[in-house]
């Protein structure tokens, strides 16, 4: 097989090791179904042509048939899926059908929407398993794994993922590697191609950027980095943060805050738990604290649940209003981990793999991660066996003291069962938790090193990805923030606020009138007013930048009542 052949004489060890894991999967596949109940998913992309080629080279393989030739791949007898949509490319449409007569590609064309057409397609033909070319980083992957039943709610097939790991580097290098023929759209400068409304060349391979003159494009190999692979997808992006409308405060306008030099931020935290009462949001307090003593004004703080649409809207909103917003928890490679994706669903980007962020994870874990998802999968298969073996012993066991009252330890065989169980998920956390981390939004994405912390902390635009997990992992995080961000001007030090607090023995109906005419009369501060408890004094404060302006606010508001009315507490 021509596949096989240029792989194996390449110098590339990455591909190399990519291929076979892909092929692995691909012969796994055909050893569990037969070749009626499998299907390949086509549309005429890049992915999917690697996947067609690997397919081509795991069925031979699978079929002990290494020898043959190129022109020995007639009769390829997977069925291919082709959804023909009427705003694709026609070099899509060309792409395809040249490539179904080359290889002779049994093709069922769908002309319906995807989920109907599907189901229709399953309903006719015996197809269990699909495979898809599917990569970490697509919308559709987050929560696959290279064996995913599909979705509650779509028709019921497996979803097969071969090249679910591969990175866009790993897809160029094996179609350059085997001179495989692809579309010529990705010769144009297109690097991720969807339909014609949404697609355009991605512009960091233009060669002439002058604005006289039609712009030529360079390859989409050419392109250094593969995290900025879909900058071509044309998407409505929200309101940038230097033209944003801040919203009104106490009457103050936008003429108004910029001449107090007044900076927003807003805090999200991620979690079930703190929703449930389980555990006390510790951070948050914390990070307002620490963001007031900066000038800065904290606009809202919101809990949101550990789901990718609740952290998506609440990060859209915020991002599009405030200068920054800070989110923590939900980060790491825990099914309710989604923070990261949500994020990314804001912006309107894709998660991709990050190589770089993907190596620092495993030295940081250690030798013992290789993160080969291949190599779960077998992990994965020993050690269920192993843990199968014992419960089969459990019960025979069980059936020899009933039977033969035969003298069995049973807490012996309770902690072998715990422990297996036990090393079965520890294997799976150190091989998935460097490959879950390493996914974060794509084009948009900036890791924030510094010397004294484990994990980098992540910047997406506007939005700071913390890792604390508690306020004194907080104020450690904190502090390398300010040093990493001081010299890029983006976490500026403002004016601090200064403040004044009073107390008084008036009630809330004494005071409510007057307070709200203050609050007119002085709409660049900010006045409020709390109770400990209900038999306690009211508390009243007054808070902003000019000192001079607190101090004629606390006169206006001496001048409305009694003399003695309020005694101040304390000021900073």
């Amino acid at each position: 097989m021509e596949i096989d052949k240029a792989i194996t004489e390449c110098d590339d060890r990455r591909l190399k090791t990519k291929y076979s894991n892909a092929i692995y999967v691909i012969q796994r596949t055909l050893a569990l179904y037969s070749i009626e109940e499998v299907a390949f998913s086509f549309n005429g992309g890049k992915d999917s042509t690697v996947l067609l080629h690997l397919l081509r080279a795991g069925y031979f393989l699978h079929k002990g048939e290494k020898s043959c030739s190129n022109g020995d791949v007639k009769d390829f007898p997977i069925r291919t899926i082709y959804f023909e949509s009427p705003s694709a490319f026609p070099e899509i449409n060309s792409f395809t059908y040249d490539t179904a007569t080359t290889y002779g590609l049994q093709l069922d064309i769908i002309r319906s929407d995807f989920k109907s057409g599907l189901e229709a397609l399953l309903n006719a033909k015996p197809i269990k398993a699909i495979f898809l070319g599917v990569r970490m980083g697509d919308p559709t992957a987050v929560g696959q794994e290279q064996f995913s039943p599909s979705s509650l709610g779509w028709p019921p097939f497996m979803r097969v993922n071969p090249i679910l790991d591969w990175s866009y580097r790993d897809v160029w290098a094996f179609l350059l590697t085997c001179k495989i023929p692809y579309c010529s759209l990705y010769d144009q400068g297109y690097t991720s191609i969807g339909s014609i409304y949404d697609t355009v060349p991605n512009a960091l391979l233009c060669i002439n950027k002058s604005s006289g003159s039609k712009k030529v494009f360079r390859p989409a190999y050419l392109l250094s980095d593969g995290r900025l692979e879909r900058a071509g997808r044309v998407k409505k992006l929200p309101l940038s943060v230097s033209g944003h409308n801040p919203a009104v405060i106490n009457g103050l306008d936008n003429v108004d805050l910029h001449k107090s030099s007044l900076l927003t931020a807003s805090a999200i935290a991620v979690g079930d738990e703190i929703l449930f009462g389980t555990v006390e949001d510790q951070i948050g307090p914390s990070l307002c604290r620490k963001l007031h003593s900066f000038g800065w004004l904290v606009s809202q703080t919101a809990v949101v649940r550990n789901d990718i649409d609740s952290v998506a809207e609440e990060v859209e909103r915020r991002q599009s209003t405030d200068d920054m917003v800070f989110i923590y928890g939900g980060v790491g490679p825990l099914h309710s981990d989604v923070t990261t994706a949500g994020v990314a669903k804001a912006f309107g980007v894709r998660l991709a793999p990050d190589e770089e962020f993907e190596e620092y994870l495993r030295h940081l874990i250690g030798d013992q991660c290789t993160g080969d998802r291949n190599e779960v999968l077998r992990c994965r298969e020993i050690s269920q066996l192993a843990y199968g073996l014992v419960v089969f012993f459990f019960f025979i066991s069980w059936w020899l003291i009933s039977a033969y009252c035969v003298p069995i330890n049973f807490f012996i065989l309770h902690i072998l069962l715990c422990q297996s169980l036990h090393g079965t998920n520890l294997i799976l956390f150190l091989f998935f938790f460097p490959s879950q981390m390493a996914l974060l939004p794509e084009g948009i994405t900036e890791l924030l090193h510094h010397e004294k912390l484990i994990v980098p902390l992540i910047k997406c635009k506007n939005v700071i990805i913390l890792t604390a997990t508690n306020a004194l992992e907080l104020d450690e995080e904190w502090n390398c923030l300010i040093e990493l961000m001081r010299s890029d001007d983006v976490l500026l030090m403002m004016q601090s606020f200064v403040s004044k607090h009073l107390t008084t023995n008036l009630t809330d109906v004494e005071i409510a009138q007057p307070l709200s005419k203050l609050c007119l009369e002085f709409p660049d501060l900010y006045i409020g007013c709390h109770r400990k408890s209900r038999t306690e004094p009211l508390i009243l404060y007054f808070k902003g930048k000019d000192k001079d302006r607190i101090e004629s606010a606390v006169e206006a508001l001496n001048k409305k009542f009694c003399p003695g009315a309020f005694i101040e507490i304390n000021s900073s």
